[in-house]
């Protein structure tokens, strides 16, 4: 709609243009069903590194106020003659300083990975992050080529599309106030959804997205619609316990997260623990006053204790008064010393004499109703005995103890082995713990103090930076426990986000594959965009995007790779160790251990396709080709300019062939390292390529240059 506007906008006769108007009105009230949307085509791409000449497309730097997307008819010295496409008899004349190449949607694209730095705190391991700063939709189509049908999870936490100045991923894209920005935003998405889609094993993963309620719903029916094969289902989390504060609103304590499983794909059963991904008293005192229940003595212990008194609307004393009785404790040991007797209903507990020494704790609830016990006095003498029962924690707002027992199913379990004694308290009561880890599959509302994006998501962005570079960033234990169901028992999972933010993704998979010693290898994709007040003081200043002032402020520059440096070296970006622990961990990990773990940093670019094919970019293709291979080893870099004949990369585990003269050699010295297991082999002849790979015992073969050529030529356009 907003492209036929725009065209109606135009039409000088005003009765013509109000009558077309009012049809084009009345079509677009009436009723639809499913997820209708217009899919608006106005992304493009910078390419600053890519030369300006004729035929190109080009924009302003500053492209804010004019998106317009010129054709540059010539170059002379300094300056660009362009012209827009729909209006070619109008030329401009533009400063090459003032403008950029870009590439538009659909257009075929070459890409390759330009190294920008690393990090390596495991050199004796394979195992290689990978962090690229690029366009995710570009990126999304090099990894296709990468590794189509080969993700176990995609985990992404995209705009939420609310109209904040902070939306780091493209800033421009979407106003706040556009009618048609949930359109937009849809058609944004499902661009990258469709590439995210060829990239799963269908077999058996899981594309995992977050969201809030301002688009859940259309992302809801979004996926729905694209993924009908698929199992769906949505997570609550609790990320605020006292909400965000919205204009005329609800305060904001949730978002959602879409679970959408291919194959057979499930979430598996999850150690029960105060850090499990649950909603409950289990793990949050701040939604239930019930967190004494649990003994907590042990890191491991999750046995839970009952409150002794009764709870529901039967449980009153009117209904059972033979229950209502006193306990008399000693507040300074916090020791039960005494049960008292039933009381009739016709006496008043309060006219009651105390015991000198001892306080009496009474089946009241908080707002002073009188409840019931659970059980008879002897029978909680019974428990007393056995060491079952035992005092809670002091309750201060209301003045009052909690009485905690084990309930008759767990001293059975006790007897079974299941739940084992480990000693005794001060009080006599017993420590218990479970015989082995429980587990049980996560229900679908999620909370816990360890939730909190403030707590565990900013605070952990300020130890690492010294100041909050990055605005709502995920809290890292909500992001580890998203996507650990579904890579616990995947230890060589191969993880990718293409929306990385400020990197939380990274660092989870790194602590997961520390605790169970895994190797899940993860990929994140991030732009460079710089947050609205950051541009404005650089405009300010007289930077453009693309200067090097510009670019070292963009997320993946000032944000992301800087995170992952630090988390995986355990030091702030001052060289100071990492202050505290991950929760959870047994045994406790200190964030200043660092991880064993390595990353590559990367700018994805593009190359010319005539010189991919006269062999003139091998150097700019090697990571790409390290990446298809699995990124074993470090990232293997030629010096010169000079093309070797052959490489023969056994701590990278592949090998490549530049020269078919050289193939009697190459086969040879391949034979040398049956560790070797993919190769790339330049010709420009099939029939040459089929023979040389029916001399290789290889389980993987590509022809070089070509395999990469044609994936690109024959999938332009596609999506």
């Amino acid at each position: 709609m907003a492209a036929i506007n725009d065209l109606i906008s135009q039409i000088q006769d005003e009765t013509l243009r109000n009558r077309i108007q009012e049809e084009v009105s009345k079509m677009s009230k009436q009723k639809k069903f499913g997820l209708v949307f217009e899919e608006h085509m106005p992304e493009s791409t910078p390419l600053y590194d890519m030369p300006i000449k004729r035929g190109c497309n080009v924009m302003r730097r500053d492209s804010k106020d004019d998106k317009s997307i010129y054709v540059v008819l010539k170059v002379e010295d300094d300056t660009a003659v362009c012209v827009k496409p729909e209006q070619k008899d109008e030329a401009v004349t533009f400063e090459l300083k003032d403008i950029v190449r870009v590439a538009e949607f659909g257009e075929p694209i070459y890409p390759y990975l330009k190294p920008l730095d690393s990090v390596c705190n495991a050199p004796d391991s394979d195992l290689w992050h990978t962090l690229i700063e690029a366009d995710n939709y570009h990126a999304l189509q090099l990894l296709e080529y990468l590794y189509a049908g080969k993700v176990d999870c995609i985990y992404i936490d995209p705009p939420y599309n609310t109209g904040a100045k902070d939306w780091k991923y493209n800033n421009d894209y979407v106003d706040g106030n556009d009618a048609y920005r949930h359109s937009k935003w849809l058609s944004f998405m499902q661009r990258r959804l469709k590439l995210a889609k060829k990239l799963l094993n269908h077999k058996d993963s899981v594309l995992i997205v977050t969201i809030d309620e301002k688009e859940y719903l259309h992302l809801g029916c979004l996926l729905e619609e694209m993924f009908p094969e698929a199992h769906i289902q949505m997570v609550n989390i609790i990320i605020n316990k006292n909400g965000v504060s919205r204009t005329n609103e609800f305060k904001r304590s949730e978002e959602y997260a879409f679970f959408i499983m291919f194959g057979d794909c499930a979430p598996v059963e999850m150690e029960i623990s105060a850090y499990s991904p649950y909603y409950d008293e289990r793990n949050e005192d701040t939604y239930s006053n019930k967190i004494e229940a649990y003994d907590v003595s042990s890191p491991n212990e999750s046995v839970r204790w009952e409150r002794l008194v009764r709870g529901g609307p039967n449980a009153l004393r009117t209904a059972r008064p033979n229950l209502f009785y006193p306990i008399y404790i000693d507040e300074e040991t916090k020791t039960i010393q005494k049960i008292g007797n039933t009381i009739s209903l016709d006496k008043d507990w309060r006219s009651l004499p105390e015991k000198q020494g001892l306080r009496a704790i009474w089946p009241l609830r908080t707002d002073g109703t009188e409840a019931t016990w659970r059980m008879q006095p002897s029978s909680l003498q019974k428990k007393l005995d056995r060491g079952c029962a035992r005092v809670g924690e002091y309750d201060k707002k209301n003045d009052r103890y909690s009485i905690l027992y084990l309930a008759d199913v767990q001293e059975d379990r006790i007897s079974k082995g299941d739940i084992v004694i480990t000693g005794k308290r001060e009080d006599g009561s017993v420590i218990v713990e479970y015989a082995s880890a429980r587990k049980s599959v996560p229900t679908t509302i999620w909370g816990g103090a360890h939730f909190s994006a403030s707590e565990y998501g900013s605070k952990i962005i300020t130890k690492v930076f010294g100041d909050k570079r990055f605005q709502f960033p995920k809290s890292f234990y909500a992001t580890k426990f998203t996507v650990a169901p579904f890579v616990a028992n995947k230890p060589d999972a191969l993880i990718v986000d293409f929306f990385a933010g400020s990197g939380t993704t990274m660092h989870a998979v790194n602590l997961i594959n520390a605790e169970d010693g895994g190797h899940r290898r993860c990929i994140m994709v991030t732009n460079n965009e710089v947050s609205a007040d950051e541009a404005k003081m650089l405009k300010d200043k007289g930077y453009q995007p693309g200067d090097a002032e510009w670019e070292k402020l963009g997320i993946a520059h000032y944000v992301t790779w800087p995170r992952t440096v630090c988390s995986i070296k355990g030091q702030d970006v001052n060289g100071k160790p990492l202050k505290g622990d991950y929760l959870g961990s047994e045994p406790p990990m200190h964030m200043a251990d660092g991880f064993k773990a390595n990353a590559a940093f990367f700018k994805l670019g593009f190359l010319d396709p005539t010189a991919v094919s006269l062999g003139m970019r091998f150097s700019e293709m090697l990571p790409t080709l390290w990446l298809k291979t699995g990124a074993k080893g470090k990232c293997p870099e030629l010096t010169g300019e000079q093309v070797p004949d052959m490489l023969i990369l056994p701590e990278n585990q592949f090998a490549v062939l530049t020269n078919e003269n050289t193939f009697a050699d190459f086969a040879e010295k391949l034979a040398e390292h049956p560790e070797i297991q993919t190769v790339f082999l330049a010709t420009d002849y099939e029939v040459n390529y089929q023979s040389m790979v029916k001399n290789l015992n290889v389980e993987n073969a590509y022809q070089l240059y070509r395999d990469y050529l044609d994936h690109f030529r024959v999938n332009r356009g596609r999506n």
